[in-house]
């Protein structure tokens, strides 16, 4: 049975669930689960957690996301992409705008910036996600989030082409950003209509674009037996967390019989709310570990990797 973590190149076209679907009829095996969606119309790394690897997948969707994406001025969509219907569309000409003016707008975007998640998202509101209110056409109102833009930049030309104006940017950003919504509302300070027209994410989990997979050379591994050989180790999903490596056989016991520690117990100080312990010996994890949630001073076992 396959142990791992496998970054996938995700094709335009496939949803993630199709990806899932795939692999577990090419892997024959029930227990895969994504790192979060990728809309159908992008393309690019999905990191895939097969057999007992499932249990990190929150940690990888914790780490940060990183795209390249095309920003169209010009027009607005119902989806805020390019698969949706024109909802306002003004002719942009060349002398309108500038780089000097997209450039100051893009770095008002760098930090923590609030956005509305679109209505053609899987957000749920009320227990229902935005997206079946949006074929229903019924229009609810969206929680306002914070996400956490860690770099915005322009790395292309301004192109004027159809009455449109269109440039590429990169983004590095947390968990729960919506691309889309970024194209729009650097539209919207522009003081014109826009949407994303193409995006592709580069990285994810920590895991990049190069390295990942294509479902055809998945295919070709397992048939080789030489898959194995290309998963990551769950420890790849829990990078974002502090260590601490443990080398007493006796404390190695109690932490994967899931005893519970008070934090003084330990040299090493611990201040975040997450940690998991190594076995100093073989750099592999034994568990994760949380703050209690009643007694300050202790932690308790959250997953135990027996």
């Amino acid at each position: 049975m396959y142990n791992g973590i496998l970054p996938v190149y995700k094709e335009r076209g496939l949803t993630s669930h199709d990806v899932v679907f795939k692999l577990r009829k090419i892997l024959k095996t029930k227990k895969i689960g994504h790192t979060g969606t990728l809309d159908p119309e992008v393309a690019g790394v999905l990191p895939i957690c097969i057999g007992p690897a499932t249990r990190v997948s929150d940690y990888i969707m914790d780490m940060g996301k990183s795209y390249k994406a095309t920003v169209s001025i010009g027009e607005s969509t119902t989806t805020e992409d390019q698969t949706g219907e024109v909802v306002e569309k003004v002719n942009i000409a060349p002398k309108e705008l500038n780089d000097r003016q997209v450039d100051a707008i893009l770095e008002d975007f760098q930090g923590i910036i609030t956005q509305i998640p679109p209505m053609y998202s899987s957000v749920k509101v009320n227990g229902k996600k935005l997206y079946e209110y949006a074929r229903n056409g019924e229009t609810v109102e969206r929680p306002e989030r914070k996400v956490n833009i860690k770099q915005i930049e322009r790395t292309s030309d301004l192109v004027f082409e159809d009455n449109q104006c269109h440039f590429d940017i990169i983004v590095h950003c947390g968990k729960g950003t919506y691309i889309r919504t970024l194209a729009t509302d650097i539209g919207k300070e522009l003081g014109y209509p826009a949407h994303m027209s193409l995006l592709t994410r580069t990285t994810s989990g920590g895991f990049d674009i190069k390295e990942s997979l294509t479902l055809e050379q998945i295919s070709e591994f397992h048939e080789q037996d030489t898959l194995q050989s290309h998963l990551f180790p769950i420890e790849y999903g829990l990078k974002s967390l502090p260590e601490i490596h443990i080398s007493d056989e006796n404390m190695k016991k109690r932490i994967l019989n899931g005893q519970k520690f008070n934090k003084k117990t330990f040299k090493k100080s611990i201040k975040s709310d997450q940690l998991v312990f190594k076995d100093a010996d073989t750099d592999k994890a034994m568990a994760i570990y949380v703050q209690h949630p009643d007694k300050p001073h202790e932690i308790k076992p959250k997953k135990v990797f027996n």
